[in-house]
């Protein structure tokens, strides 16, 4: 099982490359709309595999289900594809790196959380590594206002990412992880098959590259469909604290892979920022002896 989540988070790093591949050659919108209609369907079929059949949600929870599904889904997507068309792979998987301990700082300053003086640490170390990722190694860029729109894009992925997971904590006490993944999928790709027949971009098959179609089966397939089954049996034998660990070999992978497969050369102080942001998010995801933070 531990093997299965360091494949897991390879396949997730792998996703920025194949990401940028599709952003080359598709507008934001259809590329996203494609990936989750190939990771919905996937989804769906693993689910019913499974169990036998597709399960039910309360009324309750559907409110909840839609709002997931249009912070992690719809807006994390169309940030993720827009970054990508104008950052390179390894700077934006750093920068999303931030993700735990953004989660960790929105749970303190609106839900009231505990952090303790280890974990607020951690969260001011990993966003200086973050303000050096996206201003390439100066931490004042954003402040002065000199980064671009894929930068502002990437960060955007953070803040709905940060939301989604907030949201699926209520949503968990009554869902299972993988269906309230599933349903949140299916929210997210309604919304963008809705917002991309009225656009334009999905009123016709794209025509593109069979690289492009590769990395957009890779990225419905594999990212959006068998990694998330598989990084819930991990949970559910691991435990989630564990799991949650290996999601910090993500950014580690996507930088490796785009240096590999896109020749991407990240410099110095990116990588020195990168390792701040992992630095900061192992503090923060510290636990006190007590059981505060």
């Amino acid at each position: 099982m531990i093997a299965l989540q360091v494949v897991v988070a390879f396949i997730w790093g792998g996703t920025w490359i194949a990401g940028r591949i599709v952003a080359a050659e598709m507008p934001p919108l259809a590329a996203a709309g494609w990936r989750f209609l190939l990771g919905t369907l996937t989804l769906g079929l693993l689910v019913w595999h499974s169990a036998g059949k597709l399960p039910r949600i309360g009324r309750a929870d559907l409110a909840r289900i839609l709002a997931m599904g249009f912070t992690g889904i719809l807006a994390y997507n169309l940030c993720f594809f827009y970054g990508l068309q104008h950052v390179q792979a390894g700077r934006g998987a750093l920068v999303i790196a931030l993700n735990p301990v953004a989660v960790a700082l929105a749970a303190w300053l609106l839900m009231g959380e505990a952090l303790s003086l280890a974990r607020l640490a951690g969260v001011a170390i990993a966003l200086a590594g973050c303000l050096m990722v996206i201003g390439r190694g100066d931490p004042l860029a954003l402040l002065r206002g000199e980064i671009g729109s894929g930068e502002i894009a990437i960060l955007g992925c953070v803040a709905g990412w940060c939301a989604y997971t907030l949201i699926g904590r209520r949503v968990s006490r009554t869902l299972a992880p993988l269906t309230m993944t599933f349903y949140a999928s299916v929210a997210g790709g309604l919304m963008l098959l809705c917002a991309g027949l009225a656009e334009g971009s999905l009123r016709t098959l794209p025509v593109v590259s069979w690289h492009a179609v590769a990395a957009l089966l890779y990225l419905g397939i594999l990212g959006s469909g068998f990694s998330y089954v598989w990084y819930a049996q991990g949970v559910m034998r691991l435990g989630a604290a564990r799991a949650a660990v290996f999601i910090n070999l993500v950014p580690i992978s996507a930088v490796l892979l785009a240096a590999l497969i896109l020749d991407e050369h990240v410099g110095m102080s990116v990588l020195a920022g990168g390792v701040l942001v992992l630095a900061g998010v192992w503090l923060t995801n510290l636990r006190n002896p007590g059981g505060r933070g």
